[in-house]
């Protein structure tokens, strides 16, 4: 059983890296996110969750805006329009269901 450490590092876009593990029918993810990197819009049919451990970040979801900060939770619907900016360094956990081959190795 791997360390989250070990698992191997993704680079989703400048600044943001994560770590996925993936089961039969979802993927999880440990996400760090450097201060004032900007997830670009996007959006993808896996229903997301994600649980911001430490930071600040704004989220653009549909026509709301949010601040996540530590013990927030934030479910993102399928196909729902999303982006980020990070206000200082954050780490946090997404949970996509179903699995997101994209990535996978």
């Amino acid at each position: 059983m791997p360390k989250i450490s070990e698992v191997k590092k993704k680079l989703i876009t400048e600044g943001i890296i994560g770590q996925y593990v993936h089961g039969d029918s979802t993927t999880l993810g440990w996400v760090t996110i450097q201060a004032g990197s900007k997830l670009p819009a996007h959006h993808h049919p896996h229903e997301q969750i994600t649980l911001m451990l430490e930071g600040k970040m704004e989220m653009q979801i549909g026509d709301e805006t949010i601040m996540l900060e530590p013990g927030v939770v934030k479910v993102i619907p399928s196909n729902t329009p999303h982006s980020a900016t990070a206000h200082t360094d954050c780490v946090l956990i997404d949970v996509f269901s179903p699995v997101r081959e994209d990535y996978k190795d």
